[in-house]
């Protein structure tokens, strides 16, 4: 029994420190665009790929890799993805070009796809029912304060030691994560082992989803990228067809069709994040590029979002654990809706208490959405699909923010087009984010009724 607690813990640690350290790079990076574009001379569409490029693998990526890390380990696949991610983490801080660091970016999407499809997956193999959305609580509370480190310690580093002293220190850690986790993971988990992996449908999803994602986020700026966009649809459906036929299929259809509380809590969960990516990308901007604050005051502003939801998520996990979980995330995505709508009215002239303050709500209604409604999905299956279920859960995210991104992408060309960012397009720009953060209302009230649809329904799992 002692062994098994001692792994259990070491596992969460493990765990807890990888879903740190990818949130701080993806903070940081908001901070760090602005000095960015300056030293590439970058155009605004341009800085936006370095976020996107990173959402697009990453989602890509991330249901080859869960099912794979089902059939051949969860461990081997988490300890490949942290020390990929080191490397290409390292590569990014030494670029020489805008188009160099995308692609390292790109790179370092991958690998953290391998990290988002086994670590929810890890944590829930070693963790029983009762205590599940604890431990939840705690990665996910991680995950939230190196959103929080990221502003601040991202931007002021990027103040005074440069942009390329983030994706170092992120090194470092990475390094020390990737040497704890072949440590202290002694365990392996891999209960598909024998199965077959689907290569042809791993590699159609990935086309499909690559193409149907920078058609979307193109198509206001090339006249070719609505044929993109059309080719990624039609692949998707055949790609959705051809899974339905798979005994060993990468993305589980049929569970989709019998397991009601899966299906509409992974929507929720893509709604959410298609809803609330951006937001740190558009203030930040709008606090660097029309206020002309620097990036250390734009991180302090910007970390208390992230910190209020690092402080309330390992209670809104064990509240989780003893009231109706979808029930808490339809409270949490309501008041994401009311955040979200305060920021359609903000001006050059709103002040900053008034964004804190708002930052806050949404920080308070993304704490109660996201654990308990990570907890009802990885309930509502068996041991046998906690990787499928882990990775289509980060999946679901990865697509969320990479419409989100897509989402503001389009805007800003359409106001901005593919001019560099200053001072003299800001009344464009405040004019663009309030055109997203509508349209960002939008969709995030669409997911109060995914949630509460959910929420009323029973799974026939």
């Amino acid at each position: 029994m002692d062994l098994y607690l001692s792994s259990e813990k070491t596992a969460l640690i493990v765990v807890m420190l990888a879903n740190l350290l990818t949130p701080f790079m993806s903070s940081a990076m908001n901070l760090a665009i602005p000095a960015i574009g300056t030293e590439f001379s970058a155009s605004t569409r341009l800085l936006s790929w370095l976020v996107a490029s990173y959402s697009l693998t990453a989602a890509g990526f991330m249901l080859p890799f869960g099912r794979l890390a089902d059939i051949v380990g969860r461990r081997k696949v988490f300890v490949t993805g942290m020390l990929l991610f080191s490397i290409f983490t390292l590569l990014s801080g030494t670029a020489r070009s805008i188009q160099s660091m995308i692609f390292f970016r790109t790179c370092q999407g991958i690998a953290s796809s391998m990290i988002f499809s086994t670590g929810t997956a890890i944590v829930t193999s070693v963790y029983p029912l009762q205590a599940r959305g604890r431990a939840l609580g705690l990665t996910a509370s991680c995950a939230y304060i190196g959103m929080s480190l990221g502003p601040v310690l991202g931007g002021g580093m990027s103040h005074h030691f440069g942009w390329r002293s983030i994706f170092y220190l992120t090194t470092l850690i990475g390094i020390f994560a990737t040497l704890l986790a072949t440590w202290g993971l002694r365990a392996e988990w891999a209960d598909s082992k024998g199965e077959r992996f689907d290569l042809i449908g791993s590699t159609c999803y990935i086309l499909a989803l690559a193409a149907t994602l920078y058609g979307l986020s193109s198509v206001f700026q090339e006249e070719w990228a609505k044929y993109i966009l059309g080719t990624g649809l039609v692949l998707m459906v055949i790609f959705l067809c051809y899974e339905t036929k798979q005994d060993y299929p990468i993305f589980q259809v049929g569970l989709f069709r019998r397991n009601t509380i899966f299906a509409f809590s992974n929507l929720a969960a893509m709604i959410s994040y298609s809803a609330t990516f951006a937001i740190g990308f558009l203030i930040s901007l709008d606090l660097q590029v029309v206020r002309g604050y620097d990036s250390q005051v734009a991180g302090l502003v910007l970390l208390s979002q992230p910190l209020i939801m690092a402080i309330l998520s390992p209670f809104t996990g064990t509240l989780s654990d003893r009231i109706e979980p979808r029930l808490i995330a339809s409270w949490g995505m309501g008041i994401t809706t009311l955040g979200l709508f305060f920021l359609i009215f903000i001006t050059a002239d709103t002040t900053l208490w008034t964004i804190v303050a708002d930052l806050v709500l949404l920080g308070i209604g993304s704490a109660l959405f996201a654990v308990p409604n990570n907890n009802a999905i990885m309930g509502s299956v068996g041991k046998e699909l906690y990787g499928v279920a882990s990775s289509t859960l980060g999946t679901m995210r990865l697509v969320g923010g990479a419409v989100s991104m897509a989402v503001v992408t389009s805007i800003l060309s359409i106001y901005i087009g593919d001019s560099d960012l200053g001072r003299d397009y800001a009344h464009m720009l405040v004019a663009a984010s309030r055109t997203a953060y509508i349209l960002l209302t939008v969709i995030c009230f669409a997911g109060i009724l995914a949630s509460l649809a959910g929420r009323n329904l029973k799974s026939r799992h």
